[in-house]
């Protein structure tokens, strides 16, 4: 509310011009007038913002019959908590400013006895420049103490830099969903690829006995056939063959059976996949057709 950022800033300032009347001033007599104009102006400015805050409050009263009542009420009670706080921060900055004004004078007529007294001037310009030198030391301390905000200022700017901001955010999680695809991709080729490596193999290691096999029997059938032993002993070796093969083909029948079932449960989930995915397009559409 307008009301209340000028019950603020009012605020502010007379903090601001508090602490300026409570700085160290120097003995001398033009500091003396300097302090005393500042007085004036700080009254003078502090009776103004008065008149103004007294008019906000005319324009809020007027303002009371057209608007809101309880939004003006509120406003109302804001500008009289802050006129109250600027009528006592107005008694207190004067009090402060009479009473280093009365200070000075103190001072000032203290000096001016020790001139018409003729002191030693060795021991006023003594106090003068301790003076001066108590001032320069509190000027270099604040300077010191500028220097290291500034640089924590700048230092936690930095850290400011150097956080992403959302769209770098954004982006960082868009090239790392595109590398994830690209490396479940890459994963997949390679799979296949040992699948189909080991697949030949196999069918390399079934062509080389079934060659060694046929050699076997191709070397051993002319002396098996000519006598009744020979060709029991050929048929057993035949018969254990064939168990064998059987057997194989036993193993590979199961994990064909095992693939065709894993094939069709990712069937079954992308069927599923596919009609939530339906689903939800029909909810997206409905919604947007509704807004």
């Amino acid at each position: 509310m307008s009301e209340e950022s000028k019950s603020q800033r009012t605020c502010t300032e007379l903090s601001i011009e508090e602490k300026e009347c409570l700085q160290p001033l120097q003995v001398d007599s033009n500091n003396e007038g300097v302090s005393m104009k500042m007085s004036k102006e700080g009254s003078d400015e502090l009776n103004q913002k008065k008149v103004t805050v007294v008019k906000d409050l005319q324009l809020l009263r007027e303002r009371f019959i057209k608007a809101d009542a309880d939004h003006v009420v509120q406003n109302l009670m804001s500008c009289s908590k802050t006129l109250e706080d600027l009528e006592k921060q107005e008694s207190k900055f004067l009090h402060t400013c009479n009473a280093k004004r009365y200070k000075l004078q103190d001072e000032i007529i203290e000096l001016e006895g020790r001139l018409t007294e003729d002191h030693d001037c060795s021991s006023l310009l003594d106090s003068l420049d301790h003076l001066i030198s108590e001032s320069q030391e509190e000027l270099n301390s604040v300077k010191k103490e500028l220097a290291s905000r500034l640089r924590e200022t700048l230092a936690l700017k930095r850290l400011l830099d150097d956080v992403p901001t959302q769209t770098e955010l954004i982006q960082y999680e868009r090239r790392f969903s595109e590398l994830y695809i690209n490396i479940q991709d890459k994963l997949r080729q390679t799979r296949r690829y040992y699948a189909t490596y080991n697949a030949h193999l196999e069918i390399k290691d079934l062509m080389l006995k079934e060659t060694s096999l046929l050699k076997s029997i191709s070397s051993q059938f002319q002396d098996a056939i000519t006598s009744p032993t020979s060709q029991m002993k050929l048929i057993d070796s035949m018969e254990g063959i064939l168990k064998g093969i059987l057997q194989k083909l036993d193993k590979v029948d199961l994990s064909r059976e095992a693939e065709q079932q894993a094939c069709n449960a990712l069937k079954e989930k992308y069927s599923a996949a596919t009609s939530e995915q339906r689903r939800c397009y029909t909810l997206l559409k409905a919604f947007q057709d509704r807004s």
